[in-house]
């Protein structure tokens, strides 16, 4: 007799994303919903608050449905629904939240609270199986982290953001260059035509700090175009986005190389909607194949930005571990990574 498959459903509601997806045996995407409202963001050149959960109260049922009728299970298969509790916007929490409560009441289906970083880490089981120790590189909108795990559902922040996040930083160069919402991507394109010619700050911090710190480099590169505006003088847009990218990258590499090189661990995953980001992947990629007993693990740019696969995943997990949450589940806008440790 074969033993009965695992199906986790999972919600992301935590920022501009209104996604639901089914995880298999937790690591096989058997459904993949997302419904994006970066169009209606793009015009206030960032994501809204009170619009973004307007649109999750319109999308979320529609969304469940479609992933059931793709998945073409009943929500008699499902063992549990896994949810974004945080961290992220609360009213946008919120939607995803009371959504898989009432999926977990009226189906009698076990519910598991996830933290939303932890989901984007687990973003890389979908495609190969995490081996522990491991490194992981968080880097998104609101978030850049190294975390260790030495098991799974175990997180240890050992270094994080002391202001702006990469995505953030990325985000505001993007406006001062009058690119639209989101920045990230139009950055990217344009440092991959440019030259890293201009000299910009990277910010090591103490030595042997594994934190980091983004927003002296944006002010520099605010600064970089203002002074340039009054002397009248015209600087190339491509070299000015491959020199701030440049910088990030550096710092971003330079300090996860020397964290894997510390813990010893035996993959390193890259995690977080900037791990779409070229020049950051070529620079890992480039970095880590010279590097023997250590595996990079990159998923697909469709894993990269905000999803409810990775919620799932990482839903499979704590649900084999034992952990459930109440109906007394609420959005937890700062919630933190190492409540989920073991």
């Amino acid at each position: 007799m074969s033993e009965k498959n695992q199906y986790i459903l999972g919600i992301e509601t935590s920022c501009d994303e209104t996604a639901v997806a089914i995880v298999k045996n937790g690591h096989e995407i058997v459904a993949n919903i997302v419904a994006s409202q970066i169009e209606s963001h793009k015009r206030f050149g960032g994501v809204v608050p009170e619009i973004a959960s307007r649109h999750h109260v319109e999308q979320i049922t529609m969304v469940i449905d479609e992933a059931m009728k793709v998945a073409e299970l009943q929500f008699s298969d499902i063992d549990a629904i896994a949810v974004t509790e945080g961290p992220g916007l609360v009213g946008a929490l919120l939607i995803g939240v009371n959504a898989a409560k009432a999926l977990s009441f009226a189906h009698g289906i076990p519910l598991v609270g996830i933290h939303h970083i932890a989901g984007h880490i687990y973003a890389n089981r979908l495609i190969k199986e995490m081996e522990f120790p491991l490194l992981s590189l968080v880097v998104s909108g609101g978030h850049t982290e190294l975390v260790y795990m030495k098991e799974h559902g175990h997180f240890e922040v050992i270094g994080e953001t002391r202001d702006d996040a990469a995505g953030e930083a990325y985000d505001k160069v993007a406006r001062t260059l009058k690119m639209p919402y989101p920045g990230g991507p139009h950055i990217d394109r344009l440092a991959a035509v440019g030259s890293p010619i201009i000299d910009l700050p990277r910010a090591w911090l103490e030595e042997g700090s594994y934190d980091f710190s983004f927003s002296g480099l944006k002010s520099a590169v605010i600064n970089t175009v203002h002074n340039a505006e009054q002397r009248g003088e015209v600087i190339a847009p491509e070299d000015l986005a491959a020199s701030f990218q440049q910088s990030v990258i550096d710092v971003l590499v330079t300090k996860t190389v020397r964290a894997t090189k510390q813990y010893e661990v035996k993959q390193v995953l890259l995690a977080g909607g900037v791990a779409a980001n070229k020049g950051l992947r070529t620079a890992l990629e480039n970095e880590f194949s010279t590097m023997e007993n250590v595996e990079l693990l990159i998923p697909p740019l469709s894993l990269c930005t905000d999803n409810a696969a990775m919620i799932a995943a990482a839903g499979s997990v704590m649900f084999e571990k034992g952990q459930r949450s109440d109906f007394s589940l609420n959005a937890n806008p700062g919630l933190d990574l190492s409540i989920h440790n073991s």
